[in-house]
C-alpha cells in the first residue's frame, strides 16, 4: 500500500478519534461529499479496535457481517468515529460504530452508523464443501484506467483503485477485481477486512447499466455477509442493480477473493433523474 491514505489521523476528542478525509475519498456524485467506500472502511476499522474478550477464557471472535447505514451526505470536513459494544457475549457479540462530520458551525453531526456481528472462532473445516465456482482470474497487470460498469471519470476515490474487469459468471454486467492503492488511514497498517470494506461499496457502481448523465442511483446502505475471513489485497465483485418502479431499487453482489467465494452484499438504492 502507498504511504498516503484516505484519512489522516487528527488526534482524539474524548471517546472519538478524529480524522481528516483526503481528496482521495471524493465521490463521483458531488465534489463536496465522500464516496461511501472509505467511510465504510473507517467504521469497520473502529469496530475491529474493540477488545472482543469477555474474560481470559473467551475464544477469539471474528466479524461475520457488517452493515453500514449512510444517514446523509458525508462531507470532506473533519470526521470523528467511535465504536462500542451493543451486546457482549462469549459466543456471539454485536458491536457498533458511529461516524460524525463537522458542520459549518463547528458542531459534529452523525452521518453514518455501522454494526457488526462477531462470532467465536471454531474449527469447522470438516464442513467445507466448496462447489461454487470462483471468479475468473484477474489480469496479471492491474489496470489503473479501467471502468466500473459505466464511464466514470477517474477522479477522487474511483481513481485510487486498481481494476481488472472480467466476465461475470452469471452473464450479467461485467465483474471486476478491485484493489485500493492507498491505506485506509495514512501511516497505519489496517486489516484485510477494513481494506475490503473500502472497496465493497463499489458494487453499486459496478452492477449498473444506467447512464449517469441521465440517472442517479445512490445507495443508502451496505450490508455484507461473509462465509469466512477475507484473504489478500484484491476483492472480486460480481454485482447487478435491480431497479423498481417507484423510485428505489437494490444492488446485490457476490464477493470473491483469490481463495474463492467469500460472501454477498446488498444495498438499497435511491433512484432518480439527473436534475436539469
Amino acid at each position: 500500500m502507498a504511504s498516503d491514505g484516505y484519512f489522516v489521523p487528527a488526534g482524539r476528542d474524548g471517546e472519538f478519534e478524529l480524522f481528516d478525509p483526503t481528496e482521495h475519498t471524493l465521490s463521483v456524485w458531488s465534489p463536496d461529499m465522500q464516496h461511501g467506500g472509505p467511510p465504510s472502511g473507517l467504521l469497520t476499522w473502529a469496530m475491529e479496535q474493540l477488545d472482543p474478550a469477555v474474560d481470559a477464557t473467551t475464544p477469539s471472535h471474528q466479524i461475520t457481517r457488517v452493515v453500514v447505514d449512510i444517514l446523509g451526505a458525508i462531507p470532506l470536513t473533519q470526521n470523528r468515529v467511535r465504536a462500542y459494544v451493543t451486546r457482549p457475549g462469549r459466543q456471539i457479540s454485536l458491536v457498533g460504530a458511529e461516524l460524525q462530520a463537522q458542520g459549518p458551525d463547528g458542531d459534529f453531526r452523525t452521518v453514518a452508523r455501522a454494526s457488526a456481528w462477531r462470532i467465536r472462532h471454531a474449527d469447522t473445516a470438516a464442513l467445507v464443501a466448496d462447489s461454487r465456482a470462483g471468479l475468473a482470474p484477474r489480469e496479471a497487470s492491474p489496470d489503473t484506467t479501467g471502468r466500473l460498469g459505466v464511464d466514470w471519470d477517474r477522479v477522487g476515490f474511483i481513481g485510487t483503485l486498481d481494476i481488472s474487469v472480467v466476465e461475470s459468471p452469471t452473464g450479467g454486467t461485467p465483474a471486476a477485481w478491485l484493489r485500493p492503492r492507498l491505506d485506509l488511514i495514512a501511516g497505519r497498517e489496517t486489516t484485510t477486512l477494513s481494506q475490503m470494506m473500502v472497496a465493497a461499496d463499489v458494487a453499486n457502481g459496478l452492477g449498473t447499466r444506467l447512464n449517469p448523465r441521465e440517472w442517479t442511483w445512490m445507495n443508502t446502505d451496505l450490508d455484507v455477509h461473509l462465509r469466512r475471513a477475507p484473504h489478500g489485497e484484491w476483492l472480486g465483485i460480481d454485482a447487478e442493480l435491480f431497479t423498481g418502479t417507484t423510485g428505489f431499487g437494490a444492488t446485490f453482489g457476490d464477493f470473491y477473493d483469490e481463495s474463492g467465494f467469500l460472501g454477498r452484499s446488498a444495498q438499497t438504492v435511491l433512484l432518480g433523474p439527473v436534475p436539469r
